[in-house]
C-alpha cells in the first residue's frame, strides 16, 4: 500500500511539473528569450524533478520520469528548444551503459526497457540532438530490443547526412548478423533504411543495400527476408 501511495505521489508531482513547465516556456517565448539547457536545469521546477528522476538508479522512477515525459510530448509541451527533452532523455537512453553505476562489481542501473522506450521519445523529439544521441546508442548498446527502437527512430527523424545515419545502421546490421541474428532488428532495420530511402528520394550508401542484401539472405523468419526483398525492389524505382 505504501508503495502504491508513494507512485501516486510522484505522478501527481510529475504531473504538477508538467504543467509548470509548459508555463515557463509560454513565459519564456513572450519575453523574447529562450533558455539555455543549463539554465533550464537550475530555474525550471519540471525540469529538475524530470532529471532527478531520470538520474535515478530506480527502474520505476525512470519509467515514470519517461511517462511524463511522453505525455508532454503527446500534448505538444516540448520546451521551445528541443535539445532540452533531448537532453533529458539521453540519461535514460545512455542508462547502464554508457553511464552505469555499480556497486560491488554489478551494474545496478541495467534497465533495457528504460533504454528503449527513451529512444522511442527521441524518435518523437527529432532534430540533430535526437539523431546524434541514437547514433550512439546504435554503436554501443547490446541489447537487441534496444537498438530495434533506436534504429526505427532514426527512421523515424529521416535524418542522413553524407550517410551518417544509413552507415551506422547498416554497421549495427552486419555486427549484429555475425553474433546472432535478431529478427526484430532486422526487420526494424529494414523500417529504417525504407524511412530514409522516401525521405531522401533513395539511399546511396552501398553498405546499406549490403546489409539488406544479408539479411535477405540470411537465418531470419520469412517475413523479415521478404522485407529485405521488398526494401531492395523498391530502392531500385528510385532516381
Amino acid at each position: 500500500m505504501a508503495k502504491r501511495i508513494l507512485a501516486s505521489v510522484v505522478v501527481l508531482a510529475l504531473a504538477g511539473a508538467a504543467a509548470a513547465f509548459a508555463q515557463s516556456t509560454s513565459a519564456t517565448a513572450s519575453s523574447g528569450g529562450e533558455k539555455t539547457i543549463e539554465q533550464l536545469y537550475l530555474t525550471n521546477t519540471a525540469v529538475q524533478v524530470l532529471r532527478d528522476e531520470a538520474l535515478s538508479t530506480d527502474r520505476d522512477s525512470q519509467l515514470l520520469a519517461l511517462s511524463s515525459i511522453r505525455a508532454m510530448i503527446d500534448e505538444g509541451k516540448l520546451p521551445g528548444n528541443a535539445a532540452v527533452t533531448a537532453d533529458l532523455l539521453s540519461d535514460l537512453a545512455y542508462d547502464g551503459i554508457m553511464r552505469p553505476v555499480i556497486e560491488n562489481n554489478v551494474v545496478i542501473n541495467d534497465f533495457p526497457e528504460v533504454r528503449r522506450e527513451a529512444c522511442s521519445l527521441l524518435g518523437k523529439v527529432g532534430g540533430q540532438s535526437s539523431m546524434d544521441i541514437l547514433l550512439h546508442v546504435v554503436a554501443t548498446d547490446p541489447e537487441p530490443m534496444v537498438l530495434s527502437e533506436a534504429v526505427y527512430s532514426l527512421g523515424e527523424i529521416g535524418l542522413n547526412p553524407n550517410n551518417q545515419v544509413s552507415e551506422a545502421i547498416a554497421e549495427a546490421v552486419i555486427r549484429q548478423d555475425a553474433v546472432k541474428p535478431d529478427n526484430n532488428f532486422a526487420f526494424a532495420s529494414l523500417l529504417a533504411f525504407e524511412k530514409l530511402a522516401k525521405k531522401s528520394n533513395g539511399l546511396e550508401d552501398p553498405n546499406a543495400f549490403r546489409a539488406i542484401l544479408l539479411i535477405s539472405n540470411g537465418s531470419y523468419i520469412p517475413i523479415v527476408r521478404q522485407k529485405a526483398v521488398q526494401v531492395l525492389s523498391e530502392l531500385k524505382n528510385y532516381n
